[in-house]
Formats: C-alpha cells, structure tokens, sequence
C-alpha cells in the first residue's frame, strides 16, 4: 500500500511548484497531482479509502494554489486573521471532494483492461474539470493544461479540445504509463495522446501566420492603493492619474483603443459631473478610443430601488453615446452574496454593493475592431469567451483589478488562465489590471508584453484581428454531450469489467 500521506505531499509540492507562482514555476510539476491521487485510488483497498486519500491529495494541492484567497478576506473584507484563516482550507477541502471522486474513477479503472482504463482517467479528469467549472457557480481556477502555459507548444491542442480537453490527454499520458505494469497496450494510449499534443504545438507553432491588419491598442495600470480606492477624497487623483498615464502612450504610439482596468473609475461613471468630464474631454479631443472599467445602477420598481452592474465601458468619440458590457459571472461573496435571503452573512470583502449578472447581446464595436469583454475571474471560464465570440468579437478583451490578491500565486495563475481563453477562440487577447499583470496575449497563448506588478504602467502593442472559428468554438456545443456519451459508454464497460466479453474486448 502507497503511502498516502507522502503521496499528498507530493501532490500539494507538485500544485504549488507547477502551476503559476511568483517564485519559480516548473509546469511538468504539476502532473504530480493527477499522478498521486490517481495512484492511491488505484492503490486503495476499499472506495471509501480511495476517496478520502484522493481527497486529501486533493485538498492540500488545492490549498497550495488557493492560499491566497486569504489575503483579500483579511485585509479588505475587515475579517480577523483567524477567521480569516480557514476560509482557503474549507475552500480547498471543497475541491478536494472532486479529487476524491476522480480516486473513486482511478479504483474502477482496475475493472478494465489497460488501453481503455488509460483512455477512461482521461476522460473521468476531463470531466471532473467540467463539473469544477459549472457546479456551485463554477470555480475552474486549477485546471491543469493552464499550468503549461508557459511552455506554448504544450498547449495547442486547447484549439481543438478546450482547455480541459487538454488536462483529460494529460492525463491519459500518465495513465498509460501508469497501468503499463498490467498490460502494454496502454502505453498506446500514453503514445498517441502525447502525439496529439506535440504534433498539434509543433503545426501550429511552425504555420502560424498573420493575414489581417495590425491594430496598436495599448493598456493603462494605475497601480491604485486597493486601500483607498473607494475614497472619495482619492476619486480626482485617480482620474488624474489614468489620464496622465494615458496622455504619455497616446504621445508615444498612437494607439487606437486604450484599455483602463475593472472599475478603473471608483465612482458611477454614467453620472455626470466633474469626475467624469475630464474623461469625455480626453476622448473627445484625441484619436483613442476608451475602454473603462466601473460600477453602474439601473433604476427599478421592485423592492430595491436600483440593481447594481460591474461595468465596462467604450467611449468613442465617433459615437455620442457609450457602448457598455455589464458583467455576467459574478464572484460569490466577493460582488454578491448566494442565497442572502437565507444566510445571515456579509460580502467577504467590501466593494460599492451587491451586483447582479448582466444580459450582453453584442460585441463592442470600434472600428474594424469588435471587442469580447471579460471582467476579471470570467477570463477563467471557458463558455464566456464563446459567447463574445459568437456574438462577433474578433479580439479579446480582459479587464481586472488583482490588486484584491496581493503579491500572491493569484495574479500569474490569473493570466495563464486567459491565455487559454486566446488559444481556445484563436483571438488576441488584451489584459488590462489595477497593479498587474497587464499583457497582451497571442492566439496562440504566448504573451508578448507583460507588465511588472505594482506599479505603473501605460503601454502599447499591436494585435490582429480574427473572424474565423477554431475547432474548439464549432465543436463547444457537442463537447457536453460527446462527453455524456462516452461516459456512458465507459459506464457499460465498468458494469461488465469482470465478464469475459469486456475483458476480450481490451485484451492486452
């Protein structure tokens, strides 16, 4: 029997090391994750045993790349450190039940023959990511291909098979040379995924080329003390600030979209008045188009007297009135609270109020540009960038504020999850933050500029256009149900994993 305790170790070394950091990342680390909780389900006596291991592999890797979660409670959310301390810990023993339930899949595995248990854990960790992305509001930050991010070639497949499409064919590579022990048909399995994933990096890598006209867009970081930000005595300042910043990299290179950060403006930017004229003036007066993060209200006749939006808006001096982009996918606890009629609780950390999803039809329009906005953490769900393509956007736009991170993991996991909404639609993509990272990302998921963190920041860089589809947008609709069925398929095998028919039909 494995040592499940020293299993866990490694898998929480492995998250921590392997995914995003600001010490030293070394992404084949973090397969270390999917290897140990595959190992003590397959190794475990008994399905209670196989998920309470997995699931304490999986709860302390998660810990590793959530602990951060911490820092906006404690020091933003006026919570006490003490209380604030068990949030990432219960966080983290949350995820740690899907874990658990992929060591349930690693244990029936043992019921198949090699070649198509290997196939089956990929396909049962494909779906463990689906299910982290949608369940409970969705919280897909862990998932495994973004950790190879920093090595592109890696990563292309995602244009085909999404983003957790490619953690599933990672994992098949390790399954395969896990179970060849028992029969080496499945390093078969190992071969052709790891095939896929190379063949696919080295084409794309190797024929990439741009074929539409270069566009200068540049992005403003403020560097906003998160502290003092809501302050009235501090709004001025902060309009000051941007304007000056943007003043400097419209003289330099003449950028024709200028992108400021989630909530840039501290104040309702639809209201007029003082705070808001200078930044018409701007506008107005130059070439540069305007993209400006900040809160908005709309009047209504219900029992609140107004509904609240995180926004984005374009200004646009060709246009007299704003386009805007209220943002869809809410952060629980952080911009609204879950079920507030029923739990007796407060938002974990402060803000303007309790917003609500917005109901977005269309890309923003400037020019030959169409923009697909992304407002912070929905840079990490896969179906939101679908939709702004689907509603015509041809370049991808991300604004945040990471400043509620600190200098955490946060902020770089953050940004190598949007390098995967790039690849997966084929579009650049643009990041615009309060105090870091800022960047702008290729379609192929290289980031090309990236700015230090706070600090401040206003610089340009060129992106290209794209109004064709990858595989992975035409195919996004099937993905749930091809799935299913495979799933079901697998189901079948399981339930007649120890009849003759089923052995023969995987026969080593």
């Amino acid at each position: 029997m494995l040592n499940p305790l020293l299993w866990a170790i490694a898998a929480m070394f492995g998250a921590l090391l392997g995914y995003a950091n600001p010490w030293v990342q070394f992404p084949p680390a973090a397969l270390l994750l999917p290897l140990s909780v595959m190992l003590l389900g397959l190794a475990a006596p008994t399905t209670r045993q196989a998920f309470r291991y997995a699931w304490q592999a999986g709860s302390l890797a998660s810990l590793a790349c959530l602990y951060w979660v911490f820092w906006p409670i404690e020091h933003y959310g006026d919570v006490n450190w003490a209380l604030a301390l068990p949030v990432p810990v219960l966080l983290s023993m949350a995820m740690g039940c899907y874990y658990g339930l992929f060591g349930l899949a690693a244990r029936a595995s043992s019921r198949l023959a090699t070649a198509p248990a290997a196939l089956f854990l990929g396909l049962a960790w494909t779906a463990m990511e689906l299910a982290q992305a949608t369940l409970l509001s969705g919280f897909s930050w862990l998932t495994l291909s973004s950790a190879f991010v920093a090595w592109p070639i890696t990563v292309q497949a995602v244009a085909y098979v999404g983003a957790y499409g490619l953690s599933g064919l990672l994992v098949a590579v390790l399954a395969g040379l896990v179970l060849c022990g028992r029969g080496k048909s499945s390093l078969i399995v190992s071969g052709l995924a790891l095939a896929v994933i190379l063949g696919i990096g080295w084409q794309r890598m190797s024929t990439y080329a741009e074929t539409t006209p270069a566009h200068t867009v540049a992005v403003v970081q403020g560097n906003i003390d998160q502290s003092v930000k809501w302050e009235p005595q501090y709004q001025l300042a902060t309009v000051q600030k941007y304007l000056r910043l943007s003043r400097q990299v419209a003289d330099a290179a003449s950028p024709e979209l200028i992108i400021w950060p989630e909530t840039s403006m501290p104040f309702y930017f639809q209201d007029a008045g003082p705070l808001r004229t200078p930044v018409l003036d701007f506008v107005r007066e130059g070439d540069a188009a305007l993209v400006l993060g900040s809160p908005a209200y709309q009047r209504t006749d219900g029992p609140r007297s107004f509904i609240l939006f995180n926004r984005a808006f374009l200004l646009d001096k060709h246009n007299p009135a704003p386009l805007w982009y209220d943002k869809e996918h809410l952060v629980p606890f952080g911009e609204y609270m879950p079920l507030a009629d029923i739990l007796p609780l407060q938002k974990l950390v402060s803000g303007v109020g309790d917003f609500v999803p917005g109901q977005n039809e269309r890309a923003l329009k400037n020019g030959n540009l169409s923009l697909g906005v992304l407002v912070c953490y929905e840079a990490i769900f896969a179906g939101l960038a679908q939709d702004r393509v689907s509603q015509g956007a041809n370049l991808l736009v991300n604004i945040s504020n990471d400043a509620w991170f600190g200098d955490t993991s946060a902020p770089h996991q953050h940004l190598q999850l949007a390098a995967l909404r790039a690849i997966e639609q084929g579009r650049y993509l643009v990041r615009s933050t309060n105090t870091g990272i800022s960047a702008f990302i290729d379609p192929l998921g290289r980031i090309t500029v990236a700015g230090p963190q706070f600090t401040e920041l206003a610089v340009a860089g060129v992106v290209h256009p794209h109004a064709e589809f990858t595989v992975f947008h035409r195919i996004y609709g099937y993905l749930l149900p091809g799935f299913g069925g495979l799933a079901a398929l697998f189901i079948v095998l399981l339930i007649l994993g120890g009849s003759d028919s089923a052995k023969k039909l995987g026969q080593d």
